[in-house]
């Protein structure tokens, strides 16, 4: 791990580059530290969707979360946009888990069953 004085004296912007990303060191055109996270976080799946129901942090209010989806984040957005607009609610895609507000599970279940997912109910 480098000191804090080299994490903060690095490079940000360059008359050359313009923008530069203070992961990789290269210009934000460049700059595949998106594209490796995405990458990492597929390789870390099982092949199966996770579906719970959520209420803690979020003041009785409950969501439905799915994760695991083995899709690139583009597709994803889709898929929880499509999610989204079949249950009639809004929502969110926050670090590869989607979030459904409301209790959806029987929907999403067999949707994401129709779409060629295995499916597990998770949680109480």
């Amino acid at each position: 791990m480098a000191s804090l004085r080299d994490q903060l004296s690095g490079l940000v912007y360059s008359t050359e580059h313009g923008d530069i990303c203070p992961q990789c060191r290269e210009p934000r055109e460049a700059c595949r530290c998106a594209e490796q996270a995405d990458a990492a976080r597929l390789a870390d799946l099982d092949g199966i969707v996770r579906i719970r129901r959520e209420t803690s942090g979020r003041k009785g209010k409950g969501v439905t979360t799915i994760s695991g989806v083995p899709l690139a984040e583009k597709d994803l957005k889709e898929l929880a946009k499509a999610l989204k607009k079949r249950c009639g609610t809004g929502g969110a895609l926050k670090d590869g888990v989607i979030e459904i507000q409301g209790d959806h599970r029987d929907t999403l279940k067999s949707e994401l069953e129709r779409q060629g997912f295995k499916v597990k109910l998770a949680g109480g």
